[in-house]
């Protein structure tokens, strides 16, 4: 049985409304998998992280190797490249083919439309461009090379395997392996609830607050965005306004709900926050107290585990504009 191919857009999950955490836990569910193989970003805090798990989906991480010394020897071709006319113009040659890529991913995308073979073509295309600009090696982080020990790590293997959505076309080339049929798919309540949480921790000028809030409260929450994360979510916005004491209300009221089985990121967010709002309110010594809690968990997000950092080190103060 051949793999199937899933795409990943690493943080860019948070951005897509049908095209986020929820919705590719809502495909593996449609698929009848019981979770992925891992051949994606190695960020510990990327949002399937915390979503494949709460959802009881299983996660196996490929003995892959670790390329970060590729990006040492980019940053210094780009160095060197920049010395010159000619590389500076094969610098700004792959710095379009970049921002065309980008275009791509961030502009309003679901699942289904990431996988057709007319957008797989678009997204391959730029990534062609910035090869023929910077030749493969140093200036595509020794891409081919890093597809070639992929595959021969999956050959033979089945289920599902996860990879960045820009990854799948030459793994379709390299590999016995497929696109998911998802002709009979609809994005669900998980997906749409990831968007309405996704959505209240990434506040804007132009968002509706109060019907933010409205949403929040109306909802009973799920694994994957449980009631919890709803009320933190919720807390940001008063936070956002200055309403101090509706902030900290909801987040000692998510603060108490936590959980052993909730995603593994939510207690350092919540208490992180609250950390902070205690602080704005003066209550110094608790705040303190919040911060080393945040510092003590296992899984707490890099974000919360800076903000624990700096509160600890000097008093948190809200600063509203």
């Amino acid at each position: 049985m051949p793999l199937t191919l899933l795409p990943d857009l690493g943080d860019l999950l948070r951005l897509h409304p049908q095209f986020n955490a929820g919705t590719l836990v809502e495909a593996l569910r449609h698929l009848g998998a019981p979770g992925v193989l891992w051949a994606s970003s190695a960020d510990p805090d990327h949002p399937l992280r915390d979503a494949l798990p709460a959802a009881r989906l299983g996660i196996t991480d490929l003995p892959l190797a670790d390329w970060t010394w590729a990006d040492a020897e980019y940053a210094q071709l780009t160095g060197f490249l920049n010395q010159f006319p000619q590389g500076r113009e094969r610098l700004r040659a792959a710095g379009r083919a970049g921002a065309a890529l980008a275009d791509l991913v961030t502009a309003p995308l679901t699942l289904t439309g990431a996988l057709d073979p007319a957008f797989l073509a678009r997204v391959q295309e730029q990534t062609l461009a910035v090869q023929a600009a910077l030749d493969e090696g140093p200036g595509t982080r020794w891409r081919e090379r890093r597809l070639n020990d992929l595959a021969a790590q999956v050959q033979g293997r089945s289920g599902v395997l996860l990879a960045p959505l820009d990854d799948l076309p030459n793994l379709l080339t390299r590999l016995d392996a497929q696109l998911p049929d998802l002709s009979a798919f609809q994005p669900g309540e998980t997906g749409r609830l990831r968007a309405l949480a996704d959505r209240a921790w990434q506040l804007n000028d132009t968002d509706d607050l109060n019907g933010l809030l409205a949403a929040l409260r109306r909802e009973a929450g799920d694994r994957v965005t449980p009631r919890a994360e709803l009320d933190a979510a919720a807390a940001g916005i008063h936070l956002a306004v200055g309403d101090l004491p509706g902030a900290r209300a909801l987040l000692e009221q998510a603060a108490h709900a936590l959980t052993d089985d909730l995603p593994r990121s939510l207690p350092g967010l919540v208490l992180a926050r609250l950390g902070q709002v205690r602080d704005a309110l003066g209550d110094r010594e608790l705040a303190q107290r919040t911060y080393r809690a945040v510092l003590a968990l296992n899984h707490a997000p890099q974000v919360a585990r800076d903000a624990a950092t700096a509160g600890l080190s000097e008093a948190f103060r809200l600063e509203l504009t």
